[in-house]
């Protein structure tokens, strides 16, 4: 069993760590003042060709795996950018899995080179406000109308629909009343986004203002039927391959922003004289930095762990969710740390600390709830009853 990475994979992290090098504190802390995605940051990670990462060399990606991928991701994250950095690119490295392994061929040549490129992003539309997680209620509805379906409906919490120009958003197709099984009669879609159809209402919210998150309000979107994913009435299937990769990479990024907030803490003691003496030379600051320190390096164990399975075809759902909980809460435990080491300095807004604590809030709720990752691993691993 090794657990090192390999001469490519390093160099992978240390270059997107030099990329991220012109982004520094200071510009994600004016980010975060003024809002407005970060579209310059977008374009160097693409132009050097990091958004393609996960996907197949044939359209331009770089064909690796979601190991690879988690490095970057990370690395994006630790650099300080944090989740303001990770989320600007997030859903464009593992949002269009659904279409890399159950789309044809002419949607794989017409959808992914441009979102490689940089020259289209996407969204993520599949929650709505009245179901949250139940997602086999969703209430957004496609009518089939010759070749093309028209949705109505309302998503919620969709990132990055202010710049996006497409979306991926799932939608019933079929009454549930006339479904075998409320998983049957969803259909997935990757299409345009026509904001003469659709409301983007961006909502205001506690951290991460670099990337906005919306309410959409669809009124009878035409759909080309050329835009459908896969077979209609699958969509849930298909959006269920895309989970594990999700929670892997926002795994990753947590761990990332949780170590750039215990760096910043470490510097800072290093620094602070009291009483004559450096403060992290005293045992009640060490002490819980290093627990923050253990506790990231655990659960960036399961992060890597999850990511090899997933690459090597292996089921994951436990060891995905499971680095998705143990991560979240190790980045929150550091970057509270980190704020309580600093002092009041921490709540000031230029030792950056009290935006890496807001952001830790991000990992912790989405894309799943932590009490919901909890009664998965108990009913699917433990084998306790399920309780919902």
């Amino acid at each position: 069993m090794d657990f090192s990475f390999k001469p490519e994979q390093r160099s992978i992290r240390e270059a997107v760590l030099r990329l991220c090098e012109p982004f520094d504190a200071r510009y994600w802390l004016d980010r975060d003042a003024d809002g407005g995605f970060p579209l310059d940051f977008h374009a160097a990670i693409a132009r050097d060709g990091w958004l393609g990462i996960a996907m197949p060399d044939a359209y331009g990606g770089a064909g690796l795996g979601i190991t690879e991928a988690a490095i970057m991701m990370q690395a994006v994250a630790e650099s300080g950018a944090g989740f303001s950095g990770a989320s600007a690119i997030h859903m464009n490295i593992f949002g269009l899995n659904p279409v890399v392994v159950f789309g044809t061929e002419e949607q794989k040549a017409r959808w992914l080179p441009p979102l490689i490129r940089g020259e289209e992003k996407a969204c993520f539309a599949v929650t709505e406000p009245n179901v949250g997680l139940n997602t086999t209620r969703i209430e957004t509805v496609a009518k089939r109308q010759k070749d093309r379906y028209v949705l109505s409906g309302r998503k919620i919490w969709i990132s990055t629909a202010q710049v996006a120009q497409r979306m991926l958003i799932l939608a019933r197709t079929t009454p549930l009343a006339e479904c075998r099984k409320p998983t049957e009669g969803l259909s997935l879609f990757y299409t345009q986004l026509d904001r003469a159809r659709v409301e983007v209402r961006e909502i205001e919210k506690m951290g991460r203002k670099a990337v906005d998150s919306n309410m959409l309000f669809i009124e009878e979107l035409a759909v080309p039927a050329v835009d459908r994913i896969g077979d209609e009435g699958r969509g849930f299937e298909y959006i269920l391959h895309g989970m594990n990769p999700e929670r892997i990479l926002i795994a990753a990024e947590a761990v990332g922003l949780g170590r750039a907030a215990l760096k910043r803490a470490v510097d800072y003691a290093n620094e602070r004289i009291v009483f004559d003496r450096p403060i992290g030379q005293n045992q009640a600051i060490q002490h819980p930095l290093a627990v923050c320190w253990m506790e990231l390096e655990a659960a960036n164990l399961m992060v890597f762990k999850a990511a090899s399975l997933y690459d090597a075809g292996q089921p994951c759902g436990a060891e995905a969710n499971a680095a998705k909980y143990l991560a979240a809460e190790a980045c929150f435990r550091a970057c509270e740390q980190a704020m309580l080491t600093l002092g009041g300095m921490g709540y000031a807004k230029e030792y950056h600390v009290e935006r890496y604590l807001r952001e830790a809030m991000v990992p912790r709720l989405a894309p799943v709830s932590p009490h919901l990752i909890l009664c998965f691993i108990a009913e699917k691993v433990l084998g306790l009853p399920k309780s919902y």
